[in-house]
């Protein structure tokens, strides 16, 4: 059996082509959009742009006020969540991310404390709080400008084959 190495990852900045090697999200649910800072198996710092020109803002009319124009908190704790399934996958094996998608079982303490605006740009901090076999805990929270917009106690995920969530018979 041949091994499979772990892919070549830089430390940070890292950009879309590195993100997409690790989660499986493509458009228009890919929700980060650079990786500036880095500390493997502690906690890493993302990006995400927020633009009118996403998807969810289609059916937004032209003279929509700024509370309209809010960035979908659903959305914001999904661009969040991605960016701890990245620093999960960051330093696993290549075999053991190839096929594999990142489950959140639980949410907790999570804190919506201002809304975001196309043209903002999310920073999301998360750190590792605590890890067991395959298993991660994550807290952080999203700034917009230097204010928190998003604060979260408690995230639990795990790496599974995602041809495990699939119906049974269903071919990956």
């Amino acid at each position: 059996m041949t091994a499979v190495s772990a892919p070549v990852l830089p430390a940070a900045p890292a950009g879309v082509p590195v993100i997409k090697s690790l989660i499986p999200h493509r458009f228009p649910i890919l929700l980060v959009d650079r990786v500036l800072e880095l500390a493997a198996g502690r906690s890493i710092v993302t990006v995400k742009a927020v633009t009118c020109n996403e998807p969810w803002y289609q059916g937004v009319a032209d003279d929509a006020t700024q509370e309209q124009l809010g960035y979908p908190v659903p959305l914001l704790i999904e661009s969040w969540c991605q960016s701890a399934a990245l620093l999960a996958a960051w330093d696993q094996p290549a075999e053991q991310v190839a096929g594999q998608v990142a489950v959140f079982g639980g949410m907790s303490d999570v804190v919506v404390r201002g809304a975001a605006l196309p043209g903002d740009v999310l920073r999301h901090e998360v750190r590792i709080s605590r890890a067991l076999d395959g298993v991660w805990f994550f807290e952080g929270r999203t700034l917009v400008d230097g204010e928190p917009v998003l604060e979260v106690g408690s995230v639990m995920t795990a790496l599974r084959p995602a041809s495990a969530l699939l119906p049974d018979g269903t071919a990956v």
